[in-house]
């Protein structure tokens, strides 16, 4: 089974590519919505789209502006102007996809992925 996200603009085809090898389905927001559309935006996209979201953007792992019960799960890659961690973020992500395939585990969640952790808020 695979997995369905929303990319926001800020994610870059290194981190697309990486998910659609691993079999799960990609939807670019720039497709779907202005890529400059305003958070709660693309936040309702993701949504409509029945998708998790995946964003570098650090206001969606602010659980009291975007608590995650209300979403389908929210992919916060923390890479705070280092983007040579990337490659070992994605491992890390990668191998928490691969264990948690179901759709169902990431809704009301929020993943804050950092290179050495990856940590779980609900």
């Amino acid at each position: 089974m695979s997995l369905r996200f929303l990319a926001d603009h800020c994610v870059s085809n290194y981190i697309i590519q990486t998910l659609r090898n691993a079999g799960h389905e990609v939807h670019r927001l720039k497709d779907q919505v202005a890529p400059d559309s305003a958070d709660p935006v693309v936040i309702a996209t993701a949504t409509r789209l029945d998708a998790i979201l995946v964003s570098l953007n650090g206001d969606f792992s602010d659980i009291v502006t975007y608590p995650p019960e209300q979403y389908n799960g929210i992919l916060a890659l923390q890479v705070h102007n280092h983007p040579e961690t990337i490659p070992r973020l994605m491992s890390l992500v990668s191998g928490y996809l691969a264990s948690h395939p179901d759709m169902s585990h990431y809704k009301g969640k929020l993943l804050l992925a950092e290179p050495h952790r990856l940590r779980i808020r609900m």
